[in-house]
């Protein structure tokens, strides 16, 4: 049975956002159909809006609103803590256990040399500028545990030790070979508590 054009077209755009297969892409399209032309247009502002106001953090690469972030911004934070993290996303998921409240950084990605992502792709530069601009006495790495990020890990540690910081990576409370959203904040608390020198 054929779809109408515009559930089609619906199914597909849905599709192609992330974890999102053809039959959850399905369920989201009858969802936004069955619901009012007003909370549609509500959602798609919101949409819209979150992508014309929503930029990088100059300081750190956590999402903002302005040219800073509020962690940045924040003078409660403790300024001599970093914590380094491949994604936005990964700000939040730690924020969520309330048990870190230094300063982040955010790679925007990891490397891998598969997909032709290297240390000049990082912005390590701004990494090293961050750290002893804020005078940051220890740093945590908390990249994923997978291939990817431990190469990464181990890179930052090379770069960053001879900077006089301590370096320590978060416990591997985490699954190998998953990424930090998908973790429970009882897992993320522990994996902090566990971090080690590396």
């Amino acid at each position: 049975m054929e779809y109408p054009g515009a559930l089609k077209r619906l199914v597909d755009v849905l599709c192609r956002l992330p974890g999102v297969g053809p039959k959850t892409a399905q369920r989201l399209a009858f969802f936004l159909i069955g619901c009012s032309r007003d909370e549609v247009v509500a959602i798609a502002r919101a949409m819209v809006e979150a992508k014309d106001k929503l930029t990088f953090c100059t300081t750190c690469g956590s999402l903002a609103e302005t040219e800073k972030c509020s962690y940045c911004l924040d003078p409660k934070r403790d300024q001599s803590m970093l914590c380094i993290v491949q994604e936005p996303r990964d700000v939040l998921v730690l924020e969520r256990t309330g048990q870190y409240r230094g300063l982040y950084h955010v790679l925007h990605g990891a490397l891998s040399p598969l997909d032709g992502i290297g240390p000049e792709d990082l912005k390590l530069d701004q990494l090293v500028a961050h750290i002893e601009e804020k005078k940051v006495e220890e740093v945590i790495i908390a990249t994923n545990p997978n291939v990817e990020g431990d190469a990464t890990a181990g890179y930052l540690a090379r770069l960053i030790t001879p900077l006089s910081v301590r370096v320590t990576r978060i416990a591997f409370g985490l699954p190998v070979g998953g990424d930090l959203e998908y973790a429970d904040e009882l897992t993320l608390s522990r994996a902090l508590d566990g971090r080690r020198e590396m």
